[in-house]
């Protein structure tokens, strides 16, 4: 393996980059006609065009990335997250052309990434599963069946998309007349994002915690999972803010996790980069959500509190090389991957206004400045004098903080979004960095709907640091009139408004 391309944009595709670059490999970036100046574009060793805006008909294609691929002498791909990662059928052109993909095999993306299939792996690995579906409703009419499958399930239900990930294609359902409009919705985002609209129903379990463990498996057999990720922190089923341990996960809890995360990866000879997701019932039950087939976004988080380099543990297994189990050699700790070194926190930071619902909010970047210092990370795509465009997913970069405790870690991210300057667009800096301030987060007391719920205690906030702001501007102005005032001038004829005019006028006519 000599040179990847890279079947994706933004923050991801330049993380990949950079870690070709570390191995000495060569990159290939693909873009699209609004990406032409993208970050990703540039950094890499070359760059190819693939088409207009619109993802269906660049990002999203398959035989423009495989022809791609040919013409710059790349042999291997490697499809980030989103867009084509999860796909099965992109994995299977990359191999019949020729090309290593960078990921799992395609029967078991085909299988894990099924929601529906990879609910019946996990119920045969004996692992719980939330209620639901067991079957897509791809074919079915609203009025030949949705509502008896509804029904079956219970509501409040949640409709979810069978393929990808990432919160598309998910619609809530408190009551069988807002059926019909959420699964038309769902079916649409779906297809847009994934090229395919099937759904399928799952009980909603109500306030629950989103908990996942990673996955690393080779071709040799190994499957190594890790510490496990805190994902609650979201809105509209996307996530916002992750960390790594949970606050809310013991050790025995933590074990059961792990060993359920490995049991399935095993069942489907899982390899490459992978994660199980669980959600966590008040009571303290877990249960088995869905399997992503990809690297995730939050990928660092879990880099930081191990100190591997999971792009590069993907593209090495990719080689063919056996992974060796983190601590394994070190005396005493054998098995000890449960461990996590520290704590560390992701605040993903969208071009969305939280006040106003945290709508995507693109635009020119005028201004940028990204924090720093010890125990800081910066992912991102973005720069000043970057389009953010109207495209794609709204995720321009990711903070990630490290500290020997999560206290620590708290303190270090709040301090790296305090620092942290974007001007031009509307972000969630600001929401981040008051959420991790608040007594709840601190305490580790959150679940998935935390953010509906405090996002107006945020707005209040905002609103009030407003005033607060306008009235230093005002008792300012108003200092710096009466200092004026006051100053004595030396004597000389007051201007008119005829001599400024005149001034004006003879200064152009001497550019002129």
């Amino acid at each position: 393996m000599k040179k990847i391309l890279i079947a994706n944009r933004g923050e991801i595709a330049v993380r990949i980059i950079r870690t070709c670059r570390d191995m000495g490999l060569a990159s290939v970036a693909v873009y699209s006609t609004c990406d032409r100046r993208a970050l990703h574009a540039r950094l890499a060793d070359e760059a190819r065009a693939i088409g207009p805006d619109q993802a269906s008909e660049s990002y999203l294609r398959i035989e423009a990335l495989i022809d791609a691929a040919k013409a710059s002498g790349a042999d291997a791909v490697h499809p980030g997250y989103g867009f084509l990662a999860e796909n099965a059928a992109f994995a299977a052109a990359c191999r019949e052309s020729g090309l290593t993909f960078i990921g799992p095999t395609p029967d078991a993306m085909a299988r894990m990434g099924s929601k529906t299939g990879a609910r019946q792996i996990a119920i045969a690995a004996g692992v719980p599963v939330v209620p639901g579906t067991e079957n897509p409703l791809d074919g079915m009419a609203p009025e030949e069946g949705l509502s008896a499958a509804a029904t079956g399930v219970g509501y409040p239900l949640l409709v979810k998309a069978v393929a990808g990930g990432g919160g598309k294609g998910m619609r809530v359902v408190r009551a069988s007349g807002d059926l019909a409009g959420a699964v038309a919705m769902a079916r649409s985002e779906a297809r847009s994002a994934f090229g395919e609209d099937a759904v399928y129903f799952e009980r909603l379990l109500e306030r629950p915690r989103h908990i996942e463990v990673q996955l690393l498996g080779d071709a040799h057999g190994t499957v190594v999972p890790f510490v496990e990720r805190e994902c609650s922190i979201q809105r509209r089923h996307q996530k916002l803010v992750e960390e790594s341990p949970s606050p809310s996960v013991s050790d025995a809890l933590r074990t059961e996790l792990m060993e359920s995360a490995a049991a399935i990866g095993r069942a489907v000879g899982y390899t490459s980069a992978g994660t199980v997701e669980f959600l966590l019932d008040a009571e303290g039950k877990f249960y088995f959500l869905e399997m992503n087939t990809r690297l995730q976004v939050e990928h660092p988080v879990t880099e930081a509190v191990t100190g591997l380099d999971f792009v590069r543990a993907q593209i090495e297994i990719a080689q063919g090389k056996r992974f060796r189990e983190p601590f394994s050699d070190a005396p005493g700790e054998k098995g000890s991957r449960n461990l996590s070194r520290g704590h560390a926190i992701e605040c993903r930071i969208y071009a969305e206004d939280p006040d106003l619902g945290f709508l995507p909010s693109p635009g020119l970047i005028t201004h940028l400045r990204a924090p720093s210092g010890p125990g800081i990370r910066d992912d991102s795509g973005a720069f000043a004098g970057w389009t953010v465009p109207t495209s794609y997913d709204p995720l321009i970069s990711k903070v990630i903080a490290w500290a020997p405790d999560r206290a620590g870690a708290i303190a270090r991210m709040v301090r790296a979004l305090t620092e942290y300057e974007l001007r031009g667009i509307r972000t969630t800096i600001g929401f981040c960095r008051w959420l991790l301030s608040t007594p709840g987060f601190e305490a580790g007391d959150f679940d998935t709907t935390t953010v509906d719920r405090v996002v107006d205690d945020y707005r209040k906030s905002a609103a009030s640091q407003d005033v607060e702001l306008e009235e230093l501007v005002a008792v300012a102005a108003a200092l710096y009139a009466q200092a004026e005032a006051t100053r004595p001038r030396p004597a000389r004829r007051r201007a008119t408004m005829a001599d400024s005019l005149w001034a004006k006028q003879a200064r152009l006519e001497s550019l002129r």
